[in-house]
């Protein structure tokens, strides 16, 4: 199997802290954790973890953050081919406040302008293709070279380009927010008619298989032809950044490999699950193994 991740990289540094941090007072923090991170590019990485052929499109910068990524994505096996360098581009970084006590983390980015296509075509053929809206010009043309390829959008953000890119997928995994934007209405998971109605709404716009990611709630989704939540796996998270990309990860790559819809979302929220029992995005992704010997 092969598959094409195109999407946002950018390099995360996770600080450590017992307590959110107060104005004009200084910290020391004894360790912190950095790794790659963005959505299509950690999924990617899982991907290449669990062994399969993996091309990551995406672009960093010539700068120490890129050094980085492209270090990582080698080392794991992913093929970098298509993983650009920029000169007049700064990687993307993220400073991640992360507080022990509750689990919660507060996320600062410093991005440069977004970039709509690369340079290079992408000329590669995959079984499976994982974007998460950022290149949407290129996200296209791979899209458009690989008309019989699973597709999956990993639909954080509501915009016009993932609008566009969510017509053109088979899977739309979309996050809570996103489903509650684009129906302007709040999801209460006790009222299931209403969020049945959301999901209505998202399946007849983008006719699209749509799994709606409802975090300590679970996920909702139609299979064989009803409407259901499957719910989460309950653990002590400690750091829950890339939660969502590690489960999209597992998602496209359990859907590529034969799996039903339900077993898939279920094995993709254990993924995710004991991702957030350790620290740093592709630092706490869990082996295949280790999934599979959970459930």
């Amino acid at each position: 199997m092969k598959a094409i991740c195109v999407g946002h990289s950018t390099f995360d540094i996770t600080l450590p802290m017992t307590e959110y941090p107060k104005e004009n007072v200084k910290y020391r923090i004894k360790n912190h954790v950095d790794c790659g991170g963005g959505p299509a590019s950690n999924g990617a990485y899982l991907l290449a973890k669990w062994g399969v052929d993996t091309s990551i499109v995406s672009v960093v910068g010539n700068d120490y953050y890129g050094d980085r990524i492209v270090e990582e994505f080698r080392n794991i096996g992913a093929n970098i081919d298509y993983l650009e360098r920029h000169d007049n581009h700064r990687t993307t970084s993220s400073y991640i406040i992360m507080n022990l006590s509750n689990g919660t983390r507060t996320v600062l980015s410093s991005k440069d302008e977004s970039i709509r296509k690369l340079n290079q075509k992408i000329d590669c053929k995959a079984d499976v293709i994982l974007i998460d809206g950022e290149h949407p010009e290129t996200a296209k043309e791979v899209l458009n070279n690989n008309l019989d390829a699973i597709s999956v959008l990993d639909a954080g953000r509501l915009t016009e380009d993932t609008k566009e890119l969510g017509k053109k997928v088979t899977y739309l995994v979309c996050s809570k927010n996103f489903a509650e934007e684009f129906a302007n209405k709040k999801i209460n998971i006790s009222n299931l008619g209403e969020l049945i109605e959301i999901y209505r709404e998202l399946e007849t716009f983008f006719q699209a298989n749509i799994i709606i990611t409802l975090e300590a709630d679970g996920s909702f989704a139609r299979i064989d032809g009803l409407c259901q939540l499957i719910p989460s796996i309950k653990v002590k998270a400690l750091d829950s950044t890339g939660a969502g990309d590690v489960f999209h990860g597992a998602f496209v790559y359990f859907i590529s490999n034969g799996y039903s819809l339900y077993e898939t979302i279920r094995l993709a929220s254990v993924t995710a699950a004991i991702s957030v029992e350790k620290i740093g995005a592709r630092k706490s992704i869990p082996s295949l193994e280790e999934v599979l010997e959970y459930v």
